[in-house]
């Protein structure tokens, strides 16, 4: 009986390549471990990619080559290597021109494509939903356009592989009027998707909501798991979610809590993070912008944890959310050395709101849900009003007040309908302003009412 063999695709061999410009006076120890952090990212990505690092190159340029971005003798260096060592391709931690990754590839002679393009790639291949996958391709199309100018002599060369999947298939097949066709029905795909998920959350009520954000890898899917039993998929992988994940936390660690919580993970952050995927994925980003609370959660077992930090807050910033209450949850405590706790001192005084756990291994994670709940209570609050008991649109008003907040207490007076409503602060706020401004009921007593329905909020 003759055995049935499989032949497994070959894994692409890759040489990584990080240059700064310009050179840097920082002492040579410091800049080493620069480098070597962005190369360990890069290695990170690729092998999330699929592919197997051969070897790793760095240089200090004073300017950029405008051809090749690197010298003709480090490109050069480069060709000989991979001729040697036989390798696929050449993947630049910085970005790179169409010039400049044609000229490259003339040299040598194998693929060359840069940091944006390699998490496009990731990105296209874990995209599961239909979502995802259209702001995939909207980002790669829009990457694709910029790059058209005089690119379509390296275009006609068909690697396979990395760098490749989804609309890179039929690159020799599309021109600037056809991708700008499609880009236009994506964002327009986009834009009905962002209505639906802009009416499923005003759907949800009183709730107060919950964004874990953080650098990509760095637990936060671990943690959604920890706090709601959601089962979402976790893997030590970058990019592994793309997906927002919203669940309903109504508890913590049997306590509950003020009110019931919307939780949601969202999709890790990166330096250097193509802008049009942020900008792609900001109907999935809306969860962050519209949070009240977030959990930034951090990678401290990193030796880069402070500049994953600083590019989390740059994006929150060009998000519009970096006014947000924040709770610093620094994770991956057991995997910290010997200066643990020296460590965790500085940490504690640099950021008062913070708290150091394992997701992983349940470490301090009362710490957590404590932390929690405080917020939580210090966003909550009661107020009373009054609804005309005559008004034939009252009870519309009680039932839109059911939905939008809890009801503590109802009076039946004999002029008025007294209610204490319970609910987020900025909520609140928002319900009884949104009440006083509504259009006017054919019988025009309640816009009158519910203008009073503010200044009667005690």
């Amino acid at each position: 009986m003759s055995k049935l063999h499989t032949t497994k695709k070959e894994e692409e061999k890759a040489i990584l390549v990080c240059t700064t410009i310009p050179k840097s006076t920082t002492a040579k120890t410091v800049k080493q471990k620069i480098f070597k952090e962005h190369l360990e990212e890069l290695e990170f990505l690729t092998q999330t990619a699929g592919a197997a690092v051969v070897d790793k190159v760095y240089q200090e340029r004073d300017k950029i080559d405008k051809s090749l971005f690197i010298g003709k003798g480090k490109a050069q260096e480069i060709a000989k290597k991979v001729e040697d060592e036989k390798i696929d391709l050449v993947i630049f931690e910085n970005s790179l021109s169409p010039t400049q990754i044609r000229n490259l590839e003339k040299i040598i002679k194998c693929k060359v494509i840069d940091k944006p393009a390699l998490i496009l790639d990731i990105f296209a291949s874990n995209a599961k939903t239909s979502e995802a996958k259209t702001q995939v391709e909207l980002a790669q199309l829009q990457y694709l356009q910029a790059r058209l100018t005089r690119a379509w002599t390296h275009l006609s060369k068909q690697y396979g592989g990395i760098g490749t999947k989804g609309p890179g298939e039929t690159q020799i097949e599309t021109d600037r009027r056809l991708i700008g066709t499609r880009i236009a029905m994506l964002k327009e795909k986009l834009k009905k998707i962002e209505e639906q998920r802009k009416t499923q959350r005003q759907q949800r009520g009183g709730f107060s909501r919950i964004a874990l954000v953080g650098y990509t890898n760095v637990g936060k899917s671990t943690l959604l798991n920890l706090l709601t039993n959601a089962g979402v998929y976790v893997e030590n992988k970058l990019f592994a979610t793309l997906d927002t994940s919203t669940k309903v936390l109504k508890e913590i660690n049997g306590e509950k809590l003020p009110q019931p919580v919307l939780i949601s993970d969202t999709v890790g952050f990166i330096r250097n993070l193509p802008h049009d995927l942020i900008e792609s994925f900001k109907s999935t980003l809306a969860e962050v912008v519209e949070a009240d609370i977030l959990l930034h959660v951090i990678d401290l077992s990193s030796d880069s944890y402070e500049d994953q930090i600083t590019v989390v807050e740059e994006t929150l910033k060009d998000l519009g959310a970096d006014s947000k209450q924040v709770i610093m949850v620094f994770n991956k405590v057991d995997k910290l050395g010997e200066n643990k706790q020296e460590l965790i001192t500085a940490l504690k005084q640099r950021y008062p709101d913070s708290v150091f756990i394992s997701a992983f291994k349940g470490i301090n994670m009362g710490s957590l849900f404590d932390k929690i709940i405080d917020m939580m209570r210090s966003e909550i609050e009661e107020v009373e009003i009054k609804i005309p008991a005559n008004d034939p649109e009252a009870y519309k008003v009680i039932n839109m007040l059911h939905e939008e907040a809890d009801i503590v207490s109802t009076k039946y007076l004999q002029k008025f309908i007294k209610l204490k409503i319970r609910g987020n602060s900025k909520h609140l706020t928002k319900i009884l302003s949104g009440l006083g401004s509504q259009k006017q009921p054919p019988r025009g007593k309640l816009k009158k009412n519910r203008k009073e329905l503010s200044a009667e909020a005690v």
